[in-house]
C-alpha cells in the first residue's frame, strides 16, 4: 500500500512532464527548422502551452488524459501502456508556473536565458556613440584650425563699397586696352564671322572665364552682287557710282569694297526710271504738301537720313505710292570732325534677326520664309556729293555764317535710271557668350554686350575698339576671382555677330531662350562703339537705371570736361541692345563720347555704316583714356547691378518719365495725366515704404528683398506696347513726339 502511495506522485509528475514535452513536440513536428531553437521561438512555445491550459480549462475536458510516454533525455524509448491520472488545470498562469516549477527538469529546459542579441545592440549603440562623438571633436579642431589660416571671406558690406570696385577696376588699364586693340585688327579683314569668334573664345577662355560658348546660327542676309549699283542721269546720260564718282573701270577696280558695300541690305531689287522728288526728312507734313502738289507714284524719293528712324520714314514713303528711294545725310547735320561727304555707306532695313524667321530662331527644324526683300521699295544710298550734284549746286558751296541745308528746286525735274543689284545668301553667323555664375542668385542674369566683326571687312576694324573694352574688363573681373570673390548675380559677357545686318546674332539667340530670359534677365550694358568722338561723355539709360548711370557720370565728369545730362527719350541706343529693350522690357544702359553735334538734338544717324578704319579710332582716342573711362565705368555699372543685395532700380523715374512724356501734348490728355499723377504717388510710396528699408542691412530679411527685386527687375515689362511705328521704342513712356496721327 505504501509502495502505491509512493509511486502516485511519481505517475503524476511524470504525466506532468509528458504533456508539456508532447506539446513541444508536436510544435517541432509541425514545421522543424534551423530557426525553430532560438530564444524567440521557446517564448513562443510557452504562449502555445498557456493557450492549450486555457482549452483545459473549458467543460468535457475534466477527465482529458494524455497518451504518451515518458520522454528521457535520449528522445528515443517511448511506453504506450501507462495510465495518467487527469491534469487539473489551474486557474491562473501564476498556479500553472508554480506547478511546472516542482519538476526540477522543467527549469533546465525551459528557463530562458538573458538574451544575447540585447547585450550586443547595446555594445554597438555605445560604439557608434563614441565614434560620432570622436568625428564631431575631431571636425571642430580642423574647422577651428582651418578658419585661423585662411582670410577671411569678404562681409555682404563689401560689394556697397565704392573703393571694392575700384579695387577690381583699377587692373584696367589704358595701354592694355590698346594692345588688346592692335592685337585684334591684326586680323585679316576677310576674315569670316566664325573664325572672328573662336579666336576670341579662345582670348577670354585665357582670361579664366570658365564656362564660354560659341553659338552658330544659320541665317539669311542680302550681300552686294559682283557689280556695284549705279545711278544714272537721262538729262546727261551720266552715270555715277553710290559714292559719286563716275562710272569708270578703273575706279571700280581701285575702289571695289567701299563701291560694293554701299548698299540697302533687303532692298528691291531691280531698275527704275522715274523722276527724282525731294521730300527732305520724309515727315508726315512733308508727305502731305509733296502730295498735294504732284503725283508721287513710282516716283523716286530723295530722303534725308535722320530725325525719325529710317524704318518708319520708309513705310510713310511706301504707303504714299513711291518706287524708289535715294538716301542721303546732309553735311549740315554732321559734326564739323567729320568730313563724310564724299562717301557712300551701307543701311539695313531690317527690323531685327533673321528674315527669314522673323519671331522664332533659326535653329535646324525650323520654316524659313522667302523673304529677301523686305519693302517694295529699291533704296540706294549715296554721298552727300552725288546728292549735290542732283540738285545742280556746286560742290565748294559754302556760306560763311553756316551751313545751308540741301534742298532741289521745285521748279527744276531729275529723272533718273536706278539700278540695285544684291544676292541672299544663306551664312553662318556666330555668338560669342562667356558667363561668370554668382554666388547668391545665379539664375539672376546681367548681360554685358559687345560686337565682333562687321561687314565683311567693309568699316574696318572698328568693332574692334568695343572688343578690346569689354575682354579688358573680363581681365579684371576674372583677377578677382581667382582670389576667391564672385558677383552675387551672374553676370554673362556676349559679343554679338551680324549686327550691321540688322542685330541678327542678338536677336537669334534671344529669341532661342526667350523664356529664360524674360524671367531671369536683370539688366543689359551695352558697349557698341563706345568712342564715336572725343567732345563729351554720353550715357544714355532706362529710366529706372537713369539715376545710376547720372550718379556714375557726375563722379566721373568732376573737375574733368563738361557732361551732358543723361539722355533717355524715343531714340533708343545703338546695337544689339534693341531686343532686349523692345521685346523684353530689360532696363539698358550705355556709356559713349560722342561729339557734341550730335548730342544737341535727337539723330538717328547712327543707322548709317560709313567706310571707316582703325586709324579713325586712334586719331580719336591717342592713348586709348576714353576707352579706359568707359571700360570703369562699364564695369562700376555692372558690378553694382550684380552686387547689389537691393537692385539699385529707381521706380520713381519711370513714373516722372510718363508724366513728362505727356506735356506739351496737342491732344487732351488730362485723363492720362491724371493717372500719371497716381503712378508717382504710388511710387513715392514704393520707394519709402518698401526701398529705404530693404536697403537697412538691419531690416534686411532675405525672402522679403528676392521679391523686392523681382518687382524692380519687373518694372519697365509694364510699359511695353504691343504694336509700336516701325523703328521706335514699344515703350509707352518714350513715345516719339514726332509722329502725329
Amino acid at each position: 500500500m505504501g509502495e502505491n502511495e509512493t509511486s502516485l506522485p511519481n505517475k503524476s509528475l511524470q504525466g506532468k512532464k509528458m504533456a508539456y514535452r508532447k506539446v513541444n513536440a508536436d510544435q517541432r513536428t509541425q514545421g522543424h527548422s534551423q530557426y525553430l531553437d532560438n530564444d524567440d521561438l521557446q517564448a513562443t512555445t510557452l504562449e502555445l502551452e498557456w493557450d492549450m491550459e486555457k482549452e483545459l480549462e473549458e467543460p468535457g475536458f475534466d477527465h482529458f488524459r494524455l497518451d504518451g510516454t515518458v520522454d528521457h533525455h535520449s528522445g528515443n524509448s517511448q511506453n504506450t501502456n501507462i495510465d495518467l491520472e487527469p491534469i487539473q488545470p489551474s486557474a491562473s498562469p501564476k498556479g500553472r508556473f508554480q506547478r511546472l516549477q516542482e519538476d526540477p527538469d522543467y527549469v533546465s529546459h525551459y528557463t530562458r536565458p538573458a538574451p544575447k542579441s540585447n547585450r550586443c545592440n547595446f555594445c554597438r549603440i555605445f560604439k557608434l556613440f563614441c565614434t560620432v562623438l570622436t568625428l564631431f571633436i575631431f571636425g571642430i579642431l580642423i574647422g577651428y584650425y582651418a578658419h585661423k589660416k585662411c582670410p577671411p571671406s569678404p562681409t555682404p558690406s563689401e560689394p556697397s563699397d565704392p573703393h571694392f570696385y575700384h579695387e577690381i577696376l583699377k587692373e584696367i588699364k589704358a595701354e592694355n586696352i590698346q594692345q588688346i586693340f592692335r592685337d585684334l585688327i591684326q586680323l585679316p579683314r576677310k576674315e569670316e564671322d566664325t573664325d572672328i569668334a573662336m579666336k576670341l573664345l579662345v582670348q577670354w577662355t585665357s582670361c579664366g572665364l570658365e564656362d564660354v560658348q560659341l553659338v552658330n546660327y544659320s541665317v539669311l542676309l542680302d550681300l552686294p552682287s559682283s557689280s556695284s549699283n549705279t545711278l544714272t542721269l537721262k538729262n546727261s546720260g551720266e552715270c555715277f557710282y553710290p559714292s559719286g564718282q563716275k562710272c569708270y573701270r578703273e575706279t571700280k577696280k581701285l575702289h571695289s569694297q567701299d563701291l560694293l558695300y554701299s548698299y540697302a541690305a533687303y532692298s528691291a531689287k531691280g531698275t527704275l526710271e522715274a523722276e527724282v522728288i525731294d521730300v527732305q526728312y520724309g515727315t508726315v507734313e512733308d508727305l502731305v504738301l509733296i502730295q498735294a502738289m504732284t503725283n508721287v507714284t513710282n516716283k523716286i524719293a530723295l530722303l534725308k537720313l535722320g530725325q525719325s528712324p529710317l524704318l518708319y520714314k520708309l513705310s510713310l514713303l511706301e504707303e504714299a505710292g513711291f518706287g524708289g528711294v535715294l538716301l542721303y545725310v546732309d553735311p549740315c547735320d554732321l559734326p564739323k570732325t567729320q568730313n563724310l561727304s564724299d562717301k557712300a555707306f551701307m543701311v539695313s532695313l531690317n527690323k531685327g534677326g533673321d528674315p527669314s524667321t522673323p519671331g522664332y530662331p533659326s535653329i535646324d527644324g525650323n520654316y524659313r520664309q522667302n523673304r529677301s526683300n523686305l519693302t517694295s521699295l529699291l533704296v540706294q544710298p549715296i554721298s552727300a556729293l552725288l546728292a549735290k550734284r542732283l540738285i545742280s549746286l556746286p560742290e565748294d558751296r559754302s556760306k560763311s555764317d553756316g551751313c545751308i541745308p540741301l534742298k532741289l528746286p521745285v521748279t527744276e525735274k531729275r529723272r533718273i535710271s536706278l539700278n540695285i543689284q544684291t544676292v541672299p545668301t544663306y551664312k553662318t553667323i556666330s555668338n560669342v557668350i562667356g558667363y561668370l555664375k554668382g554666388s547668391t542668385f545665379p539664375d539672376r542674369y546681367v548681360i554685358v554686350g559687345s560686337h565682333h566683326n562687321s561687314v565683311d571687312g567693309y568699316s574696318g576694324q572698328e568693332w574692334a575698339s568695343s572688343t578690346a573694352v569689354l575682354t579688358a574688363l573680363i581681365q579684371a573681373l576674372m583677377l578677382k576671382v581667382k582670389r576667391g570673390w564672385r558677383p552675387d548675380r551672374t553676370i554673362v559677357f556676349c559679343s554679338w555677330g551680324g549686327t550691321s545686318f540688322g542685330n541678327i546674332g542678338s536677336y537669334e539667340w534671344a529669341e532661342d531662350l526667350k523664356k529664360v530670359l524674360q524671367r531671369n534677365v536683370v539688366a543689359y550694358v551695352s558697349l557698341h562703339n563706345p568712342v564715336r568722338g572725343n567732345s563729351s561723355l554720353h550715357p544714355v539709360a532706362s529710366p529706372s537705371l537713369q539715376q545710376l548711370a547720372t550718379e556714375r557720370q557726375s563722379l566721373t565728369c568732376l573737375g574733368k570736361m563738361k557732361c551732358p545730362g543723361s539722355n533717355v527719350s524715343s531714340v533708343q541706343m545703338q546695337g544689339d541692345s534693341d531686343y532686349f529693350i523692345n521685346h523684353l522690357g530689360v532696363p539698358t544702359v550705355q556709356f559713349s563720347y560722342e561729339d557734341i553735334k550730335t548730342l544737341e538734338s535727337p539723330s538717328f544717324l547712327f543707322e548709317a555704316v560709313f567706310p571707316a578704319h582703325h586709324r579713325v579710332t586712334e586719331e580719336l582716342d591717342p592713348l586709348f583714356n576714353l576707352h579706359e573711362t568707359i571700360a570703369k565705368l562699364t564695369g562700376e555699372v555692372t558690378l553694382q547691378i550684380a552686387s547689389e543685395p537691393v537692385l539699385p532700380f529707381n521706380a520713381l523715374d519711370i513714373a516722372l518719365e510718363v508724366q513728362n512724356s505727356l506735356k506739351g501734348d496737342q491732344l487732351d490728355t488730362r485723363q492720362l495725366q491724371a493717372m500719371a499723377s497716381r503712378l508717382r504717388d504710388s511710387a513715392e510710396l514704393f520707394q519709402s515704404d518698401e526701398m529705404r528699408p530693404a536697403n537697412d542691412p538691419k531690416e534686411r530679411a532675405p525672402i522679403r528683398v528676392r521679391m523686392l527685386n523681382d518687382v524692380l527687375q519687373g518694372l519697365e515689362k509694364n510699359f511695353l506696347v504691343q504694336q509700336a511705328p516701325p523703328g521706335f521704342y514699344r515703350l509707352s513712356f518714350v513715345f516719339p513726339c514726332c509722329i502725329h496721327f
